[in-house]
């Protein structure tokens, strides 16, 4: 995942993990090797085009939201054809009221006829006080919530690992982001809440208090739920 920064200064460009106190709870609990943090591809705002979400300053939103109404307004006077031209009076109109494209309402039809256009506010958009540039961990974390990602657990042995995916993501499509071959084999997926594991005091005794459960391929996986998946090899 890549977040492209808007006014925020201070903050080392590159890779960064993302260090959530879960998986330091976790690593406490069952022993592995190491334990791996999902990572964040942090971004100049030179590389919005690619970026999946924008973290900006609190004037940064507004120099976003007037980049977006400066396209559409340019885009008006070229006097665009229907049904394009009434899409972007309404995204005109929110933009004008300082709301972002993603808050503007629009139905699916109206984000076809204007899908050729790439409004940097269509994106998330996450405001960083000063506070949060001093505690940019915690403040990645809330990024991920945000931009509508979670993360799940894989556990034990030479790794306790953190995997980013899409919020409402199948068991099946999950088991993608370890490996395609995961995903193709899926039979079932072997789940333990992250607040049973945590209440139990570990994987184990989760599993002793049959707290793990065998779910099919339809499954949503929610955040920070520990998986093993089962599948064909």
């Amino acid at each position: 995942m890549k977040v492209s920064l808007f006014g925020i200064t201070g903050v080392p460009l590159g890779k960064h993990n993302v260090k959530d106190a879960r998986l330091d709870q976790t690593h406490k609990l069952v022993e592995a090797d190491k334990k791996t943090y999902v990572q964040v591809d942090v971004a100049a705002d030179t590389e919005v085009a690619t970026a999946d979400a924008l973290a900006v300053s609190p004037s940064g939103r507004l120099d976003v939201i007037l980049q977006d109404l400066e396209f559409v307004e340019n885009r008006l006077e070229r006097d665009p054809p229907e049904p394009e031209r009434s899409v972007l009076n309404k995204i005109r109109t929110a933009l004008e009221s300082e709301q972002l494209v993603s808050a503007a309402g629009l139905a699916p039809a109206e984000l076809q006829a204007v899908a050729a256009h790439a409004f940097l506010t269509a994106k998330p958009v996450i405001v960083a006080e000063t506070a949060d540039v001093g505690k940019f961990d915690e403040f990645l974390v809330r990024v991920l919530a945000e931009s509508g990602y979670i993360s799940y657990l894989t556990v034990g042995g030479q790794e306790n690992r953190a995997w980013l995916i899409k919020k409402g993501m199948t068991a099946q499509e999950a088991a993608g982001a370890i490996h395609t071959d995961i995903q193709k084999g899926f039979i079932r997926a072997e789940i333990i809440s992250f607040a049973d594991f945590i209440a139990a005091g570990g994987e184990t005794q989760a599993k002793h208090a049959n707290k793990l459960r065998l779910e099919t391929k339809l499954y949503v996986v929610q955040d920070y739920d520990l998986v093993n998946f089962r599948f064909n090899k």
